[in-house]
């Protein structure tokens, strides 16, 4: 078999990072991690390409080639999968399709898409260790069904070491690894529950290890992010087990990658987890904070996040030498008008430099979905990205006013004054354990270049970039690095602001 691995192309958003990524002449933030582990699992003797299509073209020539092609891909890529689908279909290359857009989606997909579940020849959903051997096993058979669902959880110690020679590293600005899935949580508007189910699965210590020992051969010497959605879903077994196998390896190593992940807001009640975490090398740690209304936070069920003190909690996480980068949400029922005055004071206090806002969305299968279908308040389609201005229900709140007030959001904060105003309030919060270390390259060179033309001379808001410049060269110098790439961050969040 000669099989082709293809992962569609982002639009422009929010975390595509597109224009931040030409300062250091990158082509995507991340490589398909899913599609990697995939292919690991596939048999040995098939021939196996990948196409990143955020990075490398995909010709007629790749799709001629193949027996097969597998498509991963989340709801915010479905118009590039449609055209996927659609050139397969030309040269009569059967298409399997798998991954959150299909799993969550598939019947959405067809109604609001004009899209034929015929021209998919195979859907392997859910999760690849559970159904992906049924299929494969079928296909020797010659008996290969249309649809592949299973209703259980797979045991992820048996997932295989991505296969990392299909990509090219230098393309990306970061690799990935994924420890563990499945959240404790249950809020209202998340699918991760959906998908990957209530109960934290994770990998073992050795494992874990292996993973990061097979991209250090590969010669990756920079940032890894830990793709789970919450990475600290099973404390115990971190503390005990896992956090100190890493801090082994990594001190073994001498420190060669930075760690970034997803956690919940209770990560600032435990002090011994953050700790380790920053003895292994985590510096960056996204958290859902959505909304610093209560009756927003209990709408949702997001109770992680009721009855504490939101900035303080954010300032310790900080405190203790990790980035907060944080997500927030308007357009909950019981958001007030104030809401959006609301949420620019807290993003700007908080000092979270990369802060994600968004309107509400129901993805399919969640129980907001079920919610609002049930109440007949739900639209068609959705574009999968809650960052483009767009919603897929009927707001309780007067439809103009919630997006103006969006709007406003995103063109507030990522102006140039309030985000080097961010910059400012993190970096006296900010108190790292360890300063990142290593070889100098090329590419950040040219990156300080770009930022300083770019930014320092051509936007409008170049005096608020040197006034921070000589300020953070002079007395902070050890956090220069981390200056620049905030300040790349700003350029490529007003552009998208711009398109918002």
């Amino acid at each position: 078999m000669k099989i082709l691995l293809v992962y569609p192309q982002y639009p422009d958003a929010f975390w595509s990072f597109k224009y931040a990524l030409r300062f250091i002449s990158k082509k995507a933030a991340l490589p398909p991690l899913g599609l990697l582990t995939v292919a690991a699992m596939l048999p040995n003797e098939w021939q196996k390409k990948l196409v990143d299509m955020n990075t490398t073209t995909l010709t007629e020539e790749n799709i001629k080639w193949a027996d097969y092609v597998f498509i991963s891909a989340m709801v915010v890529q479905k118009e590039s999968v449609k055209e996927v689908i659609a050139r397969c279909k030309k040269f009569n290359t059967r298409v399997v399709a798998g991954g959150p857009l299909f799993t969550t989606a598939y019947k959405q997909f067809a109604l609001y898409e004009q899209f034929e579940l015929s021209d998919v020849d195979h859907f392997v959903l859910g999760e690849a260790e559970a159904t992906l051997p049924l299929f494969l096993e079928d296909l020797q058979k010659g008996r290969a069904q249309h649809i592949y669902t299973s209703n259980g959880h797979p045991d992820i110690t048996k997932t295989p070491i991505p296969l990392w020679e299909l990509i090219d590293m230098k393309k990306y600005a970061s690799m990935s690894v994924q420890y563990s899935r499945g959240c404790p949580f249950n809020c209202e508007f998340c699918d991760i529950i959906i998908l990957d189910g209530h109960r934290p699965r994770t990998k073992d210590k050795h494992q874990i290890v292996a993973e990061f020992e097979a991209l250090y051969r590969q010669g990756w010497r920079d940032g890894v992010f830990i793709v789970d959605d919450n990475f600290i879903g099973n404390k115990r077994k971190l503390k005990a087990e896992t956090l100190p196998a890493l801090i082994r390896w990594s001190q073994g190593r001498k420190y060669p990658f930075w760690f970034s992940t997803e956690a919940s807001i209770n990560l600032a009640d435990d002090e011994e987890l953050m700790q380790l975490m920053t003895k292994a090398g985590f510096d960056t740690v996204f958290v859902g904070i959505e909304t610093p209304n209560e009756e927003s936070l209990a709408e949702c069920s997001k109770f992680q996040n009721v009855n504490r003190d939101l900035i303080a909690s954010v300032k310790k996480i900080q405190n203790y030498g990790i980035q907060v980068q944080g997500g927030f949400i308007v357009g909950f029922d019981s958001d007030p008008p104030s809401i959006f005055k609301s949420q620019i004071n807290f993003i700007q206090r908080s000092g979270i430099v990369t802060a994600m806002v968004g309107l509400l969305n129901a993805p399919p299968g969640t129980r907001l979905y079920q919610r609002l279908k049930k109440e007949k308040r739900l639209l068609p389609g959705g574009s999968g990205d809650n960052t483009d201005g767009t919603i897929n229900f009927i707001p309780k709140m007067d439809y103009e006013t919630l997006i103006n007030g969006y709007k406003n959001i995103v063109k507030t904060i990522y102006s140039s004054r309030q985000h080097y105003e961010r910059i400012k309030t993190f970096l006296r919060e900010y108190k790292p354990r360890r300063v990142r270390k290593g070889k100098l390259h090329f590419y950040q060179i040219r990156a300080v270049v770009k930022s300083m033309w770019f930014l320092g001379v051509k936007e409008k808001g170049r005096r608020y970039y040197w006034r921070l410049f000589g300020s953070t060269l002079f007395k902070k110098p050890r956090f220069f690095p981390l200056f620049i790439t905030l300040t790349v961050y700003g350029f490529h969040f007003r552009k998208v602001a711009k398109k918002i």
